[in-house]
């Protein structure tokens, strides 16, 4: 990787402040991280020994969701948002494996998840991929770019997952939240994961006020209610609104309770 051109005098680069994306992708086992990631995710991992098993959990249940919507909810569209660096069985993947030509965008704004997207997230031939450099906290921006692989006039699969816990404002999560579920018709869909304090969650409080003083973006947990909130108006799928790691699993896959929320539901 190369760093950041152009700082100003005392500007911090990309190697010396621990990234979100980076950080996650030393949890699953990836390569693409700097020192810094490794030094923070190990003392978040000291402090909060199972952010391992919410970050694996988290991606098997990426894998769950996307199935169900390519096979049993026929979804085609799918607006990934807040990526992360790719790594294995991602939404394209999946979806293109059952239903080749799915339409796939994925958006982020950090710089080294571009650079990684676009070399790695290729679209089978049937379909389409492509990539938005855009913020979360802007759904217009996000819409106006999608809109150009996406027919948003036909159903969409909104996911986003581990993102909104980056929207420190409750109030402007939500806002995001039904900017994006406005502009897409009936029988779409929103997939959510966040992290909460709840479900045997409590002991991460200390490790992401660790992560907001040393690293970026800060992080923020809601409970239950909160996120309930985000769905609104939607039509929630069993098994409701549960740990990602026991979200369909049927048994097979399941790991421990990870204090990480995940949920589909879908627009009437």
């Amino acid at each position: 990787m190369s760093e950041h051109s152009g700082q100003e005098p005392g500007e911090r680069t990309a190697s010396d402040i621990a990234h979100n994306a980076r950080v996650w992708n030393y949890w699953l086992g990836g390569k693409d991280h700097y020192e810094v990631d490794e030094q923070v995710g190990n003392q978040v991992t000291s402090m909060y020994p199972s952010i391992g098993e919410v970050a694996r959990a988290d991606r098997a249940f990426l894998g769950r969701a996307v199935t169900h919507l390519a096979g049993q909810a026929g979804i085609r569209q799918y607006l990934d948002i807040g990526t992360g660096l790719p790594t294995a069985e991602n939404t394209h993947e999946v979806a293109q494996r059952i239903a080749p030509d799915s339409r796939v965008v994925y958006v982020d704004n950090d710089p080294i998840v571009l650079t990684h997207a676009r070399a790695l997230l290729t679209s089978a031939d049937e379909g389409a991929t492509s990539y938005v450099d855009a913020d979360a906290r802007d759904p217009a921006a996000i819409l106006r770019a999608a809109s150009g692989t996406l027919d948003l006039g036909r159903p969409v699969a909104v996911m986003m997952l581990g993102i909104l816990n980056f929207v420190l404002d409750t109030a402007e999560a939500t806002t995001i939240v039904r900017h994006l579920l406005a502009a897409v018709p009936s029988g779409s869909y929103l997939v959510l994961t966040h992290p909460t304090l709840e479900l045997g969650g409590g002991g991460n409080e200390a490790a992401m006020r660790f992560w907001n003083e040393n690293a970026t973006p800060p992080i923020t947990a809601r409970d239950r209610a909160e996120i309930e909130g985000f769905l609104d108006g939607l039509d929630v799928l069993e098994p409701g609104l549960v740990s990602c790691a026991r979200w369909r699993t049927d048994g097979a896959d399941e790991g421990p309770v990870v204090a990480q929320f995940g949920v589909m539901a879908r627009k009437p």
